[in-house]
């Protein structure tokens, strides 16, 4: 009995895993990064407040600028990136001007709402919003992206690190309006 138990467990894990490996191939084939449509508005929502849901809690910042992403990203000259894979968005992430904007003389954006559909995380997705939101701000004549984040999210700041962001030293840091960020970073263009 035990041993069936073992075998049914470890025939689950493999079909799992098998399921996560066709994703990636797909994703890798077929992903594309584009720009926020109104009609993104709800897919745009609904991934952040999974996440944020997941880890922490939905802040008043959160619902402001999941609300109303034309009013509190796009007007103020910000950009949305949106992830599709075959007509399906499964990742999304948005460039704002920032809260806080340091006296060095640099045009600066804030990178936030960073998310990806639990079946597509692995697969390569929040690197290609990344760098679609990387190219976005050079062409806006951007000079660095700042962002805040929380060290339990250990795949999201593995891929800033990646993408070049440095963290802030405590000597650096910038006045937060979020309960759940006890980390900043910083990516010089």
């Amino acid at each position: 009995m035990a041993q069936e138990r073992g075998q049914t467990g470890w025939r689950s894990r493999c079909c799992r895993l098998r399921s996560a490996r066709k994703f990636c191939r797909s994703a890798t084939l077929s992903l594309t990064v584009r720009h926020f449509e109104d009609g993104d508005a709800a897919s745009f929502a609904q991934l952040n407040l999974r996440w944020i849901g997941e880890y922490f809690g939905v802040e008043e910042s959160d619902r402001r600028q999941l609300e109303n992403p034309n009013g509190t990203i796009l007007a103020p000259g910000g950009t949305i990136a949106i992830a599709e894979l075959n007509g399906e968005v499964v990742g999304c992430g948005a460039l704002v001007p920032p809260h806080h904007v340091p006296d060095d003389g640099l045009a600066w954006f804030e990178l936030v709402k960073m998310a990806t559909a639990p079946e597509a995380q692995g697969a390569g997705v929040g690197g290609k919003v990344l760098d679609f939101l990387i190219e976005q701000a050079r062409k806006q004549g951007c000079e660095a992206i700042w962002l805040e984040t929380n060290e339990t999210l250990t795949a999201a700041t593995r891929l800033y690190e990646r993408k070049g962001f440095r963290r802030l030293s405590c000597e650096e840091l910038w006045p937060t309006p979020y309960a759940r960020c006890n980390l900043q970073m910083v990516l010089t263009l």
